[in-house]
C-alpha cells in the first residue's frame, strides 16, 4: 500500500497536474478571500468557504480523474490487480495520495486568514470549523471522483462525470426552497452535502455530520473496490 501511495503522490508532481491543481486552488481561493472578506471588511468567512465549495468541485475532479482512468488507458491496471496487495489497499493508497495533495493545498490556503488576526479579532472556532468542514467535504468529493474514474478509461469523461455528480449534490440544498412537498424536502435535506456543512461554519462540531461525510467516503471507496473485484474475477 505504501509503495502505491508513494507512486501516486510522485505522479502528481512528475506530471503538471499537481502543480496545476495547487496553482488553481491557491490563486482562486486568494481571490475569493479578498473579494468576500477583505474587501467587505468583515471577519465572517462563511461566504468565502461557500463560494470555495464550487472551486473545490473543479479541484477534486482534476485530482481524481487520472487515478484509475489512466491505469486503464495505459493498460497498467492488470499489474496493480495482480500485485501482492489487496484491492482495498490499492484504492485506499490512491485516495490518501489525493487527500495529501488536497490537504497540502488547504493548509497553504490557511495563510489567507493571517490578515484577519493582524487587523481584527476573528472568531477562531468559526475559522477552524470551516476548515474542518471543508476538508471533510473535500474528502467526500475525492472519494466520489475516484469512483467515477474507476468507471472509464477517459480522463476527461471521468472529470466531467465527477463535476456533474458533485455539482448536483451541492445544489440539491439550494433547490429545496422551490419544492413544496415536505417528504421530498426532507429527503433532499438529509442527502445534501451542504446542509451538513452549515453547523461547522458556525463553529459547532457536528458529530452526525462527521459520520455522514465518513460514510460518503466509505460507500464510494467500497463501490470502487467492488468495481475492481468484479473486473479481477472477470
Amino acid at each position: 500500500m505504501l509503495a502505491i501511495y508513494k507512486r501516486e503522490l510522485r505522479a502528481y508532481f512528475v506530471t503538471p497536474i499537481g502543480y496545476v491543481c495547487l496553482a488553481i486552488f491557491l490563486a482562486a481561493s486568494g481571490f475569493l478571500f479578498s473579494l468576500t472578506t477583505l474587501q467587505s471588511q468583515t471577519t465572517d468567512i462563511g461566504s468565502y468557504f461557500t463560494f470555495s465549495l464550487f472551486l473545490l468541485i473543479i479541484v477534486c475532479a482534476l485530482l481524481t480523474m487520472r487515478l484509475f482512468a489512466e491505469e486503464k488507458k495505459m493498460r497498467t491496471e492488470q499489474l496493480l490487480m495482480t500485485a501482492p496487495v489487496s484491492i482495498t489497499s490499492m484504492v485506499a493508497a490512491k485516495f490518501f495520495a489525493a487527500e495529501t495533495v488536497f490537504g497540502a493545498a488547504l493548509l497553504l490556503s490557511a495563510f489567507n486568514v493571517v490578515p484577519l488576526y493582524i487587523y481584527a479579532e476573528p472568531y477562531t472556532a468559526q475559522i477552524v470549523g470551516n476548515y474542518v468542514a471543508f476538508f471533510l467535504v473535500g474528502s467526500s468529493f475525492i472519494a466520489i471522483g475516484i469512483f467515477m474514474s474507476s468507471l472509464t478509461e477517459n480522463q476527461l469523461a471521468a472529470a466531467v462525470a465527477t463535476i456533474g455528480a458533485l455539482l448536483f449534490l451541492l445544489i440539491m440544498n439550494f433547490a429545496n426552497s422551490f419544492i413544496d412537498l415536505y417528504v421530498f424536502r426532507y429527503v433532499i435535506d438529509w442527502l445534501s452535502i451542504y446542509a451538513r456543512y452549515q453547523n461547522f461554519t458556525q463553529g459547532i462540531f457536528d458529530y452526525n455530520a462527521l459520520l455522514y461525510y465518513a460514510s460518503i467516503c466509505f460507500v464510494f471507496l467500497f463501490l470502487t473496490v467492488r468495481v475492481y473485484e468484479k473486473r479481477r474475477w472477470a
